[in-house]
């Protein structure tokens, strides 16, 4: 997977850090609506084997499977936790109201897959500076 990003500062061991902007899912026309309560840029750490500069408009890239795997446990594992519960409650019980009682411990519960999950990750993904951005040029 890559992406855009600006290199802001560098580190020890061939190491820098990046800022990344974020996309958001109505576009990306922030200054015109004023109503993303997110932040819009990212900053993580990318190895620098290109010899960027701060200030370099670079193209940083991740293992795909790293970034699937992540939206896979963040947004798939809830919902079929949360589809499951419901259904086995539907049959043990026969109750609607037990039914989603037990839908919502099945998203709960998928909470907890996702902490215990991060908890024993050894790493975080791992992104790499792997040429320059031509396109965008910025000085400074």
């Amino acid at each position: 997977m890559r992406q855009e990003a600006v290199l802001t500062k560098l580190l020890d061991h061939n190491m820098a850090e990046v800022a990344v902007t974020r996309m958001t899912a109505c576009g990306s026309n922030c200054p015109s609506c004023e109503s993303c309560i997110y932040q819009g840029e990212i900053k993580t750490i990318a190895r620098n084997d290109i010899d960027a500069r701060p200030g370099d408009a670079v193209l940083i890239e991740s293992k795909s499977s790293y970034v699937y795997k992540a939206a896979f446990l963040v947004y798939v594992i809830p919902i079929v936790l949360m589809i499951l519960m419901y259904a086995l409650a539907s049959l043990v019980f026969k109750s609607e109201g037990i039914s989603i009682v037990c839908a919502f411990l099945g998203i709960i519960l998928g909470g907890i897959v996702i902490v215990l999950t991060e908890r024993k990750r050894k790493t975080a993904i791992d992104f790499s500076i792997v040429d320059f951005n031509e396109e965008k040029k910025f000085n400074g």
